[in-house]
Protein backbone atom coordinates (compact mmCIF):
# COMPACT_ATOMS: atom_id res chain seq x y z
CA UNK A 1 0.00 0.00 0.00
CA UNK A 2 0.85 2.77 -0.99
CA UNK A 3 1.64 6.04 1.71
CA UNK A 4 -0.75 9.10 2.12
CA UNK A 5 0.10 11.66 -0.56
CA UNK A 6 -0.78 15.35 -0.62
CA UNK A 7 -0.46 18.03 -3.12
CA UNK A 8 -0.86 21.63 -3.11
CA UNK A 9 0.35 24.40 -5.48
CA UNK A 10 3.46 25.87 -4.87
CA UNK A 11 4.50 29.00 -2.53
CA UNK A 12 7.60 31.03 -2.54
CA UNK A 13 8.67 29.81 0.22
CA UNK A 14 9.19 26.21 -1.48
CA UNK A 15 11.56 27.45 -4.11
CA UNK A 16 14.90 26.01 -2.44
CA UNK A 17 12.68 23.06 -1.60
CA UNK A 18 11.76 22.20 -5.68
CA UNK A 19 15.01 23.29 -6.33
CA UNK A 20 16.45 20.26 -3.53
CA UNK A 21 13.51 18.01 -4.85
CA UNK A 22 15.08 18.31 -8.88
CA UNK A 23 18.76 18.00 -7.94
CA UNK A 24 17.75 14.74 -5.75
CA UNK A 25 15.65 13.13 -8.17
CA UNK A 26 18.04 14.05 -11.28
CA UNK A 27 21.36 13.71 -9.44
CA UNK A 28 22.31 16.77 -11.18
CA UNK A 29 21.46 20.73 -11.09
CA UNK A 30 19.85 21.25 -15.26
CA UNK A 31 16.18 20.62 -14.54
CA UNK A 32 16.18 22.78 -11.30
CA UNK A 33 17.93 25.45 -12.93
CA UNK A 34 15.40 25.19 -15.72
CA UNK A 35 12.77 24.82 -12.89
CA UNK A 36 14.13 28.22 -11.33
CA UNK A 37 14.28 29.93 -14.96
CA UNK A 38 11.03 28.91 -15.99
CA UNK A 39 9.01 30.29 -12.42
CA UNK A 40 10.65 33.32 -13.27
CA UNK A 41 9.57 33.43 -16.62
CA UNK A 42 7.24 36.22 -17.51
CA UNK A 43 6.05 34.09 -21.20
CA UNK A 44 5.62 31.26 -18.80
CA UNK A 45 2.71 32.58 -16.94
CA UNK A 46 -0.08 31.04 -15.95
CA UNK A 47 1.98 28.23 -14.23
CA UNK A 48 0.69 25.45 -12.29
CA UNK A 49 3.51 24.47 -10.00
CA UNK A 50 2.52 22.04 -7.73
CA UNK A 51 4.26 20.18 -4.49
CA UNK A 52 3.88 16.94 -3.58
CA UNK A 53 4.25 15.81 0.26
CA UNK A 54 4.38 12.41 1.73
CA UNK A 55 3.55 13.17 5.09
CA UNK A 56 5.61 16.44 6.30
CA UNK A 57 8.21 15.18 3.32
CA UNK A 58 8.27 17.08 0.45
CA UNK A 59 9.10 14.47 -2.56
CA UNK A 60 7.82 15.60 -6.00
CA UNK A 61 7.36 18.40 -8.08
CA UNK A 62 5.28 19.12 -11.50
CA UNK A 63 5.58 22.14 -13.25
CA UNK A 64 3.37 23.26 -16.48
CA UNK A 65 4.34 26.44 -18.54
CA UNK A 66 2.17 28.18 -20.89
CA UNK A 67 2.38 27.40 -24.81
CA UNK A 68 1.40 29.16 -27.67
CA UNK A 69 1.49 28.87 -31.26
CA UNK A 70 4.13 29.55 -33.40
CA UNK A 71 1.88 31.45 -35.80
CA UNK A 72 0.27 34.07 -33.05
CA UNK A 73 -3.41 31.91 -32.95
CA UNK A 74 -4.76 32.05 -29.79
CA UNK A 75 -5.38 29.26 -27.40
CA UNK A 76 -4.27 28.29 -23.74
CA UNK A 77 -2.10 25.48 -23.72
CA UNK A 78 0.44 24.83 -21.82
CA UNK A 79 3.66 22.43 -21.43
CA UNK A 80 4.56 19.70 -18.82
CA UNK A 81 8.00 20.27 -18.19
CA UNK A 82 9.57 19.14 -15.34
CA UNK A 83 8.26 16.31 -13.33
CA UNK A 84 10.41 15.44 -10.76
CA UNK A 85 10.15 12.83 -7.91
CA UNK A 86 12.78 11.51 -5.48
CA UNK A 87 14.38 8.24 -5.90
CA UNK A 88 13.12 6.99 -2.22
CA UNK A 89 9.43 8.17 -3.63
CA UNK A 90 9.48 6.56 -7.57
CA UNK A 91 7.19 4.31 -7.75
CA UNK A 92 4.46 4.96 -5.07
CA UNK A 93 2.11 6.83 -7.13
CA UNK A 94 3.55 10.30 -6.49
CA UNK A 95 4.33 11.18 -9.97
CA UNK A 96 1.05 9.70 -10.87
CA UNK A 97 -0.83 11.93 -8.21
CA UNK A 98 1.09 15.16 -9.34
CA UNK A 99 0.01 14.36 -13.16
CA UNK A 100 -3.65 14.11 -12.38
CA UNK A 101 -3.57 17.21 -10.38
CA UNK A 102 -1.83 19.52 -12.74
CA UNK A 103 -4.14 18.14 -15.27
CA UNK A 104 -7.09 19.12 -13.27
CA UNK A 105 -5.83 22.62 -12.38
CA UNK A 106 -5.16 23.07 -16.22
CA UNK A 107 -8.73 22.23 -16.71
CA UNK A 108 -9.96 24.69 -14.21
CA UNK A 109 -7.43 27.11 -16.24
CA UNK A 110 -9.55 26.71 -19.37
CA UNK A 111 -6.41 25.30 -20.75
CA UNK A 112 -7.17 23.57 -24.65
CA UNK A 113 -3.87 21.35 -24.72
CA UNK A 114 -1.11 19.91 -22.61
CA UNK A 115 2.44 18.79 -24.34
CA UNK A 116 5.01 16.76 -22.84
CA UNK A 117 8.25 15.56 -24.10
CA UNK A 118 8.75 12.30 -21.89
CA UNK A 119 9.27 8.36 -21.71
CA UNK A 120 6.78 6.96 -24.33
CA UNK A 121 5.96 3.81 -22.12
CA UNK A 122 4.85 6.26 -18.85
CA UNK A 123 3.08 9.43 -20.01
CA UNK A 124 0.57 7.39 -22.17
CA UNK A 125 -0.90 5.68 -18.99
CA UNK A 126 -2.15 9.56 -18.47
CA UNK A 127 -4.25 9.92 -21.88
CA UNK A 128 -1.28 11.46 -23.62
CA UNK A 129 -1.21 10.62 -27.03
CA UNK A 130 1.95 10.11 -28.59
CA UNK A 131 3.40 11.63 -32.33
CA UNK A 132 1.46 15.10 -31.15
CA UNK A 133 3.92 16.18 -34.50
CA UNK A 134 1.38 13.89 -37.03
CA UNK A 135 -1.30 15.31 -35.12
CA UNK A 136 -0.35 18.58 -36.57
CA UNK A 137 1.64 19.75 -33.35
CA UNK A 138 5.32 20.38 -34.36
CA UNK A 139 7.66 20.65 -31.23
CA UNK A 140 9.49 24.17 -30.53
CA UNK A 141 12.57 21.92 -32.20
CA UNK A 142 12.65 19.70 -34.29
CA UNK A 143 12.15 15.99 -32.78
CA UNK A 144 14.21 12.99 -34.56
CA UNK A 145 11.86 10.65 -36.49
CA UNK A 146 13.08 7.66 -34.32
CA UNK A 147 11.64 9.65 -31.20
CA UNK A 148 8.74 11.25 -32.30
CA UNK A 149 6.17 9.21 -30.31
CA UNK A 150 7.74 11.09 -27.09
CA UNK A 151 6.36 14.20 -28.21
CA UNK A 152 3.18 13.75 -26.88
CA UNK A 153 -0.40 15.73 -26.26
CA UNK A 154 -3.52 15.88 -24.70
CA UNK A 155 -6.82 17.31 -24.83
CA UNK A 156 -7.84 19.02 -21.61
CA UNK A 157 -10.25 21.14 -23.21
CA UNK A 158 -14.26 20.79 -21.41
CA UNK A 159 -15.50 20.87 -24.92
CA UNK A 160 -13.04 18.28 -26.75
CA UNK A 161 -10.66 18.68 -28.98
CA UNK A 162 -9.63 22.00 -30.48
CA UNK A 163 -9.45 22.73 -34.30
CA UNK A 164 -6.53 24.89 -33.97
CA UNK A 165 -2.95 23.24 -34.96
CA UNK A 166 0.54 24.38 -35.63
CA UNK A 167 3.57 24.51 -34.50
CA UNK A 168 4.08 25.24 -31.15
CA UNK A 169 5.78 28.05 -29.00
CA UNK A 170 7.05 27.36 -25.90
CA UNK A 171 8.07 29.67 -22.89
CA UNK A 172 11.71 31.91 -23.14
CA UNK A 173 13.46 29.72 -20.35
CA UNK A 174 13.01 26.07 -22.79
CA UNK A 175 13.17 27.50 -25.41
CA UNK A 176 16.60 26.36 -26.54
CA UNK A 177 17.85 23.31 -28.09
CA UNK A 178 18.95 21.47 -25.55
CA UNK A 179 15.84 20.99 -23.91
CA UNK A 180 14.45 19.10 -26.89
CA UNK A 181 17.06 16.41 -27.10
CA UNK A 182 18.10 13.22 -25.83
Amino acid sequence: MYPEISIRETVSEDFQTIMEIHETAFGHDKEAKLTAALLNDKSAAPVVSLIAFEEETAVGHILFTRASFENGANLMMHILAPLAVVPSSQKKGVGESLIRSGLQKLQELDSELVFVLGHKEYYPKFGFEPCAEKAGYPAPYPIPEIHQEYWMMQSVSKSGKPYLKGKIKCADALDKPEHWRE
